[in-house]
């Protein structure tokens, strides 16, 4: 059940927040690794502005727990300060009068003018800004061994055909041309990749953020599928059940040569002791070099009555845009800041790439919004999509034309 409609199955209740002044109570579900250390270093900024900060982390199930459990506090009139919610969510909560504005902060940041346009629209509603961008990850990456590509004597495909040619010839050499893994969320992941080099992003945007139906159904989705048939003759047959962290490691360790994966697989790396342009190669998915599929963390904030805690909301607010903590949660987590005036010495190569890539897409119309992190469309139509995809990857004798056929027939009736 969606989230506005199960709210609205319960009466909305005048929303009120017992805290101590200048308190904030952040829900979230950064509890590991890189993002605890994150979560850390937003905490500690805040309370040097005389601020406190109470956690209120969920771990698991890659957000779907919290939410559950923000739905709860919401609708009974206590909701937290501020929650993480991303994409089409934070419509949703708007929609349902939940949401404060930020204008005021948005205004003395000059957040219009050092965030890229497709993404300040996101963290508005209605005109008004209700959320805050935190970091941005591109999801059209390609993560390889070049210790495998020089074994077999072939280079690192920038086309879909280089990739073809590459894979053949590293799976006659034994090894695994790409690792994957059977969830649902990864064979979206690469069918995106495939679609955005095939649909080319404005065909990408028609099909899955407008969700038109003669584009979903049409002659180049057919050719979508059949590249994405393609591709799965390039992968192990034990990928079902396998985890992106696995996969990762299964390149890591020159068992398989490529990955497409969002460039939190860049920690696996790195946790391995692998330096990045040496013991592996980030580059932009075969035929995606000048387009950037993006996902990105935000936060909504909540209407508060306690004049003190709106003072507080105000500046974590405003805390999330400052460039030191972009860069020190950037630099924990993988991703890049979402301000396009960033310093990215301190970055790795593939975090600078990333930038770059960012901005140029930024100005090209080519920075579109990823399905398989939920950025492009709701969950419904995410979620049908979903179930086409995998179906799709899963079956044996699978026909291009007619899985056209199924996904637009299956996000229409999802709308």
């Amino acid at each position: 059940m969606s989230l506005s409609r199960t709210l609205l199955t319960f009466p909305l209740l005048a929303m009120s927040l017992q805290s101590s002044a200048g308190e904030v109570e952040v829900l979230h579900w950064w509890t590991s690794g890189g993002e605890a250390k994150s979560v850390e270093a937003l905490k500690d900024m805040l309370e040097a502005k005389g601020h406190s900060w109470k956690d209120f982390a969920i771990a698991g199930g890659g957000g779907d727990t919290a939410m559950t459990v923000l739905k709860t506090r919401a609708v009974s009139g206590n909701p937290p300060s501020a929650a993480q919610i991303k994409g089409h969510n934070i419509r949703e909560w708007a929609e349902l009068g939940f949401l404060t504005d930020l204008n005021q902060v948005a205004d003395e940041g000059h957040w219009k003018l050092v965030v890229p346009p497709v993404i300040d629209e996101i963290m508005r509603w209605q005109g008004d800004y209700v959320a805050v961008p935190v970091n941005v990850h591109r999801v059209n990456w390609l993560w390889a061994n070049p210790e495998v590509f020089k074994q077999v004597g072939v280079e690192i495909p920038s086309t879909l055909d280089e990739f073809y040619t590459a894979a053949d010839k590293i799976k006659a050499a034994g090894y695994i041309p790409l690792a994957h893994g059977g969830q649902a969320w990864q064979n979206a992941t690469l069918f995106e990749t495939i679609a955005l080099s095939v649909l080319g992003s404005e065909g990408y945007t028609k099909a899955f953020v407008d969700l038109d139906p003669a584009t979903l159904s049409g002659e180049k989705m057919v050719e979508v599928f059949t590249h994405f048939k393609r591709f799965k003759q390039y992968v192990d047959t034990k990928y079902r059940g396998r985890s992106w962290s696995q996969a990762s490691e299964m390149v890591i360790e020159g068992e398989a040569a490529m990955q497409i994966m969002g460039d939190w697989a860049k920690g696996e790396f790195a946790a391995a002791g692998k330096q990045p342009g040496v013991d592996y190669v980030c580059a932009p998915a075969p035929g995606t070099a000048d387009q950037f599929t993006y996902n990105m963390d935000s936060f909504t904030f909540f209407e508060l009555q306690d004049e003190s805690s709106k003072e507080a909301q105000h500046a974590l607010a405003a805390t999330i845009m400052d460039k030191e903590f972009q860069q020190q949660f950037n630099l924990n987590k993988g991703s890049i800041p979402v301000r396009l005036d960033m310093d990215m010495t301190g970055f790795d190569i593939c975090a600078q790439e990333s930038m770059k890539a960012f901005k140029l897409a930024g100005n090209s119309g080519d920075l579109v919004p990823s399905i398989s992190q939920g950025m492009s469309t709701t969950a419904y139509a995410q979620d049908a999509i979903f179930d086409v995809v995998t179906n799709f990857f899963n079956e044996s004798n699978a026909d291009p034309e007619r899985a056209a056929k199924r996904l637009a027939n299956a996000v229409r009736a999802a709308i």
